[in-house]
C-alpha cells in the first residue's frame, strides 16, 4: 500500500518548522520590488530624455540607440511592476499552486523585449555601416552625457542587484542585470562617441552596433534561462544534493528514490518516495514523513514538499538509495 502526502498545507502548530528560516516574507518580497522598479523608472525616464535631446542635436546614432535601451528597461519595469503584483496573490481556485510563475513569464518578456531591440540596433547600425556618407562627427556634449549616463546607470545597478539578492528574486536580479547591461552599453557608447570626435567617423555607428549585440545576448540568456523554469527544468544538483543530505539524516527513514524538483518563481516544488518497512505503521510513518519534510524546508526557497510512502523490507530496498541509519 502506498500514501501520499502534501506538506505544502501543515496545521498551525507545525508550520514553522515547515517554513525555512530565512524565507523573506512576500509582502517585503513584493514591497522591495516595487520601490526598487519605481526608483528604475525614475531614472531611467530622466536618461531617456537627457539622450534623446543630446544625440540628435549632437548626431550621435549610438546615443540614441543607448536611450532606446534606456526605454526598454522602462517598459521592463512595468512588466516587473504587473508580474510582482500577480505573483503575490495567494491560491486560489484557478491557480492552486500559487501565482508564482508569473514572475518567470515576466523574465521570459524582458528577455525577448531585450532580444528584439538588441537585434533591432544591430540592424540599425549595420545600415549606416554600409553607408558612411550618412555618418556625421558628433558634438562633444554627446561624450559628456554617456558619461552620466554610464555613471547613472551602473549605481542603479548596484543598488537593485543588491535589493534583489536580498529577497532572493530571480526577476528583479534579471532587471538588475537589465541595468548593468545599460552600463555597459554606455561604455561602448562614450568609447564609440569619444573615437568619433578623434577622427574616426565609424566609431559612433559600430558603437551602437555592439551595443545592440550585448543587449541580444543579454536577452536570449534571459529567454532561455525563463523557458528552461517553465518546462519544469530540474534545480542545480547542489540543492538536490542538500535535499538528499535532509532525508540521510531523518531517522527511521528506510530509503528514498524518484527525487523530483522544479521550480515555481523563485521556490522549490520537491517531490520524492520515501520507504518504509512493511510492518510500520502508517501512523509511525507519518511522523517520520513530516520531520523529513521539516528538515527539507529549511533549505532556502523550498515552498512545498509532496511525498508518496512505498513499504519495503531491508532485502529489497536499493543499498545506494538505503539511509545510513
Amino acid at each position: 500500500m502506498t500514501h501520499q502526502h502534501d506538506h505544502s498545507a501543515v496545521p498551525a502548530r507545525r508550520l514553522a518548522s515547515y517554513q525555512a528560516s530565512e524565507l523573506v516574507a512576500e509582502s517585503e518580497r513584493s514591497q522591495v520590488a516595487r520601490r526598487s522598479t519605481w526608483i528604475s523608472v525614475v531614472v531611467n525616464i530622466t536618461l531617456v530624455i537627457f539622450q534623446i535631446i543630446v544625440g540628435v542635436f549632437a548626431h550621435s546614432q549610438a546615443l540614441i540607440a543607448d536611450a532606446i535601451h534606456s526605454l526598454s528597461d522602462i517598459l521592463s519595469d512595468f512588466v516587473v511592476l504587473f508580474a510582482n503584483r500577480h505573483a503575490a496573490r495567494a491560491a486560489d481556485a484557478s491557480h492552486p499552486f500559487g501565482h508564482r510563475r508569473f514572475e518567470t513569464i515576466a523574465s521570459l518578456a524582458i528577455g525577448l523585449i531585450m532580444l528584439g531591440v538588441g537585434l533591432a540596433m544591430v540592424w540599425s547600425a549595420g545600415l549606416r555601416l554600409t553607408d558612411p556618407s550618412t555618418i556625421a562627427t558628433v558634438h562633444l556634449s554627446a561624450l559628456f552625457v554617456a558619461i552620466s549616463v554610464l555613471i547613472a546607470k551602473e549605481l542603479l545597478f548596484r543598488y537593485m542587484l543588491n535589493q534583489a539578492q536580498r529577497v532572493r528574486s530571480a526577476l528583479l536580479v534579471a532587471n538588475a542585470w537589465h541595468a548593468r547591461s545599460d552600463a555597459a552599453s554606455s561604455l561602448v557608447v562614450a568609447i564609440g562617441i569619444l573615437a568619433n570626435i578623434a577622427g574616426f567617423p565609424m566609431a559612433d555607428p559600430l558603437a551602437a552596433l555592439l551595443v545592440g549585440a550585448m543587449i541580444a545576448r543579454m536577452g536570449g540568456k534571459f529567454s532561455l534561462a525563463a523557458l528552461s523554469d517553465l518546462a519544469d527544468h530540474a534545480v542545480g544538483e547542489e540543492i538536490e544534493q542538500q535535499i538528499r543530505q535532509a532525508l540521510h539524516d531523518t531517522p527511521g527513514l528506510q530509503g528514498f528514490h524518484d527525487l523530483k524538483t522544479r521550480k515555481s518563481g523563485d521556490m522549490i516544488l520537491v517531490e520524492v518516495h520515501l520507504e518504509f518497512p512493511s510492518d510500520m505503521t502508517i501512523l509511525a510513518a507519518h511522523e517520520i514523513s513530516e520531520l523529513a519534510c521539516a528538515r527539507i524546508m529549511q533549505i532556502d526557497d523550498i515552498l512545498q514538499v509532496t511525498t508518496h510512502f512505498d513499504p519495503v523490507t531491508v532485502a529489497s530496498a536499493d543499498t545506494d538509495r538505503q539511509v545510513n541509519k
